[in-house]
């Protein structure tokens, strides 16, 4: 006679479902997870509410400017993938949810790491550490880390530079060719120009003694522990400024944008009064 079914134990979890999206796609899911975090009074949101947080200037990049029509597109898409789903008796007006937990199988803590993700892209550790406190408390680096480690074994995030100082990451959410555009950007952070195969050795064989090279008129690097140490800080070193540089890209891109916006409004306003 078989044995009755177990009834006291807990239903598995549904496996993660999640795939490379859009940008638009990624916005909306990015808003979505966002003001639930947030501003949890207007969530569910509508489809104008979305529209609006997808276009606003601050904690985006790059800068959109979606009509309701893009919005409505994505969110038909996302729920054909599971994604998102559509809440209706709210009131006379349609509103959508997010699947975000049972779809990209994350916690708390790590679904607050993927939306600042998916809502500004590449970021350092301090940068994503301080953007994201903002929807679950992470105090520092330290406690960030264990939540990276966890999203990087489901390969949910993608290192871009070696650990350490300046350490960059992005989501791997990306179209394939947007992530191998990524991948080459930083490439140059990996393997820093001018490191030879003396190092390289030294860093997959740590405890090997490497007698220092003579160079007239250039200095030594000395030992071989001393020589990865340095070439270690100095891609440290180089991966923070390319934080850096990505941050002030993206404000620049943001203030572009805004002037761009200002212009257009200028036109209209002299169209409207014939000038």
């Amino acid at each position: 006679m078989s044995s009755p079914p177990d009834i006291t134990s807990t239903p598995a979890k549904p496996a993660p479902r999640w795939q490379p999206l859009g940008a638009i796609d990624r916005r909306v899911l990015g808003v979505l997870v966002e003001k639930a975090k947030t501003t949890p009074d207007v969530y569910p949101m509508t489809i104008n509410g979305i529209c609006a947080g997808a276009n606003q200037k601050s904690n985006r990049h790059p800068l959109m400017q979606l009509d309701a029509d893009d919005v409505e597109e994505s969110l038909d898409r996302l729920r054909g993938l599971g994604a998102v789903g559509l809440i209706e008796g709210i009131g006379r007006v349609t509103k959508y949810r997010h699947y975000m937990y049972d779809w990209l199988g994350c916690d708390k803590v790590e679904l607050a790491v993927m939306t600042e993700l998916l809502l500004r892209g590449t970021q350092t550790e301090g940068e994503l550490r301080g953007r994201a406190a903002r929807m679950e408390p992470i105090e520092d680096l330290t406690a960030l880390r264990p939540v990276l480690a966890s999203l990087k074994a489901k390969r949910l995030v993608i290192p871009l530079t070696p650990d350490g100082r300046g350490h960059v990451v992005t989501h791997a959410l990306y179209q394939p060719q947007e992530l191998e555009k990524l991948r080459a950007e930083f490439a140059s952070i990996a393997a820093p120009p001018g490191a030879d195969a003396r190092v390289a050795t030294v860093e997959h064989a740590p405890h090997a003694h490497v007698a220092p090279i003579e160079r007239s008129g250039e200095p030594q690097i000395g030992t071989a522990t001393g020589g990865a140490t340095d070439w270690q800080q100095l891609r440290g070193e180089l991966a923070e400024l390319r934080g850096q540089i990505v941050t002030l890209q993206q404000a620049v891109d943001e203030l572009t944008g805004e002037f761009r916006r200002r212009a257009e409004e200028l036109d209209r306003l002299k169209d409207a009064l014939g000038a």
